[in-house]
């Protein structure tokens, strides 16, 4: 590929390693080498923040739901992602184990208090000497409403509007406080995407496609300008699960193998998760995916749900398997080289500033990416040969704080 040779970056590619306990792939935790219970292990995840600093990547990213996971429970009970550690207090721990490595946690905006969010991330970023990183999210599962005395989710605009006034607030609070953890959003609605273009510094988004990567991409850039801020200000990360192999048969054969794991019933209670919340299971596994009704929860992955299954005619059950390794997002298969290949197109491209990757299992999706992977984007000078800062905002590139500057501005 001369495209790849030819053009060597002028930027480094940024990486964040997105741990889910056992795994992206919905089956990862019955692969032979994984832990089922690894989501309760501090050893586990002290091992894969070790592997993610030796390989130089700027942060782990932990994400969260204040209650369970859609579904009936006798799919519940066929994963191993039900049960972990709450997200903050296991990047404490894990901070005095590490010395460089970036620390990204989930927060929701709908049903925490300013204050305690903006304390937890201020003792966060203290711990840690300035790695920190608050991914703000204004609650995707509508469950969560019934732990908080609500019958139904907030508005999908209302949970935007009220997710800018509390953010305002954290700011002011960590403008008094003197720190300034990197402001992280994850969404692609067009809600999602005007508060991003405004606020976010690190977003993650799904994208299946380098052509609707690059419309995103240029979108929410465009979006930046508008708003008097400048395209640098903000890393666009999509999500990408690769499975590497020795040889290209080796690696279709280790997706095989995930995939012939797959539960129906975990499958289609993964369906009705991203359909938000609607339940498919009296529905033909292998016929069409009915019309489903309107829905709070998460706005943007469902519009991508429905996308694919009208686009190439899937049957419920094809469905779930083409979401079943990582959800929507990106899945590259193939050899160390030619995932770095890919990678490299996207980013040269203007698709994405750098990846949130998903290993698709844990600890070996993590390993075969850090020592496979990540060597050969170093030989083509992608990403840095070791860190230069300490921080996650020198890391990231991120010199200007515009957490601070906004708070001042707001004060």
């Amino acid at each position: 590929m001369s495209f790849l040779k030819m053009n060597r970056p002028p930027r480094h590619m940024s990486l964040n390693a997105f741990l889910m306990a056992t795994g992206h792939h919905i089956a990862g935790w019955r692969h032979p080498q994984a832990q089922a219970d690894a989501g309760l292990q501090l050893d586990h995840y002290r091992h894969l923040a070790a592997t993610a600093e030796r390989g130089g990547m700027d942060a782990i990213f932990l994400s969260d739901t204040l209650a369970m996971l859609p579904g009936r429970q006798d799919a519940l009970s066929r994963m191993s992602r039900t049960e972990h550690f709450e997200p903050l207090t296991l990047l404490a721990a894990l901070s005095s184990v590490t010395s460089h490595i970036g620390l990204i946690a989930t927060a929701t905006t709908s049903y925490n208090s300013v204050e305690g969010v903006a304390e937890s991330f201020a003792s966060l970023e203290r711990l840690s000497g300035q790695r920190s990183g608050c991914n703000l999210v204004t609650s995707s599962n509508a469950m969560e409403a019934l732990n908080f005395n609500r019958d139904q989710h907030y508005d999908h605009a209302d949970r935007y509007r009220y997710a800018v006034h509390f953010l305002r607030e954290v700011r002011q609070h960590w403008a008094e406080q003197g720190v300034d953890p990197v402001q992280v959003f994850a969404g692609a609605s067009q809600s999602g995407q005007a508060f991003a273009a405004a606020h976010a510094e690190v977003l993650f988004t799904a994208q299946s496609t380098v052509e609707g990567a690059r419309s995103f991409y240029a979108n929410v850039k465009k979006r930046m300008l508008q708003v008097g801020r400048t395209p640098e200000q903000l890393k666009i990360m999509p999500g990408v699960m690769p499975i590497v192999g020795a040889t290209q048969a080796e690696a279709d054969a280790r997706l095989r193998q995930l995939q012939d794991l797959v539960d129906p019933q975990v499958g289609l209670s993964l369906l009705s998760d991203i359909a938000g919340g609607h339940d498919l299971s009296q529905y033909p596994l292998d016929g069409p995916l009915p019309d489903l009704p309107h829905t709070q929860s998460g706005v943007s992955r469902r519009h991508l749900l429905l996308d694919v299954a009208r686009s190439e005619g899937l049957s419920i059950r094809q469905l779930y398997l083409r979401m079943a390794p990582a959800r929507g997002h990106w899945v590259v298969v193939g050899t160390a080289e030619s995932i770095a290949d890919q990678l490299q197109y996207w980013f040269l491209t203007s698709a994405a500033d750098g990846f949130n990757i998903m290993p698709p299992s844990l600890p070996t999706g993590l390993d075969d990416f850090v020592d496979g992977v990540i060597p050969e984007l170093r030989r083509r000078a992608l990403v840095r040969e070791h860190y230069t800062g300490r921080t996650l905002r020198e890391h990231l590139g991120l010199q200007t704080s515009n957490s601070m500057q906004g708070a001042r501005a707001y004060a």
